[in-house]
């Protein structure tokens, strides 16, 4: 079955997932629907992905028959509140952060079928990792439909509601830790002399590289570890160095702390 799909919001995650799946071939320009309240935002998004625009969340929520709400959490009562009646028999995707199945059922229309994703931002060259909440009301064709769509840009995998927010910590925020990573390794490698652009692409290609050996080899990340670490070598002495920083003990609270502060 061809899905009409509406985009609610263009903004980053977004466009991501919509430029992901474009150029993955998932998504076709003749249907899909994007909506978006900044005009200038819309057009771009719409002439790069060569999706249809819409002006109203009324006339998208007709011409689509899956909505993919991707608009700030404190905006999703409106924008449902907006589109109304018009969403029954319709299902719904949601990607915003801490909106899951118990908190849209208290809010559709009766009749609506929803599920909650948290995709990452590297879905847009598609290496993304979307977390699909377990509790659903989709019907098994959309839920293919869905998992279809998000493995089209990286990996899907279904979650229990109570690992969603953890889950989205390290799928969602950790990139950003990743690319401090990436940072702070080519300034070591600019103080010794390496031009910053090829320090950025080899240790990029080395991130990438290395999350494949874990994918791939099946491996405990320990082992691949002890593999780099020759008897003193010098790949032990930075292994040192870190734990004398307290690597580990900062990226364990770099997960625990966007789950208990606000």
């Amino acid at each position: 079955m061809e899905h009409h799909i509406g985009f609610v919001g263009c903004g980053n995650m977004a466009s991501a997932i919509l430029y992901g799946a474009m150029k993955a071939g998932f998504l076709k320009p003749e249907t899909t629907w994007l909506c978006e309240l900044v005009p200038e935002r819309l057009a771009q998004v719409a002439k790069k992905s060569g999706a249809q625009p819409v002006g109203s969340l009324q006339e998208l929520a007709e011409k689509a028959d899956i909505l993919l709400i991707a608009v700030k959490p404190d905006a999703i009562e409106g924008a449902i509140a907006e589109m109304g009646e018009r969403l029954c028999g319709k299902a719904v995707i949601s990607i915003a952060v801490n909106w899951m199945f118990d908190s849209y059922a208290a809010i559709l229309p009766e009749g609506t079928r929803f599920v909650h994703v948290m995709p990452n931002t590297p879905c847009m060259v598609g290496e993304g990792m979307a977390l699909l909440e377990e509790k659903n009301s989709l019907t098994q064709e959309e839920l293919h439909y869905v998992k279809g769509l998000f493995s089209s840009i990286g990996r899907c995998e279904t979650v229990p509601s109570s690992l969603i927010g953890v889950g989205g910590v390290v799928c969602g925020c950790a990139p950003a830790y990743l690319y401090m990573l990436i940072e702070a390794l080519a300034d070591g490698a600019v103080y010794h002399g390496m031009p910053r652009k090829m320090a950025y692409q080899l240790i990029a290609q080395m991130v990438k590289g290395s999350g494949e050996m874990v994918l791939e080899s099946g491996l405990h990340p320990a082992e691949l570890k002890d593999n780099v670490c020759s008897p003193g070598g010098t790949t032990i002495r930075g292994v040192r160095a870190l734990e004398k920083g307290g690597f580990r003990s900062l990226l364990i609270d770099a997960v625990d702390r966007p789950l208990h502060e606000k």
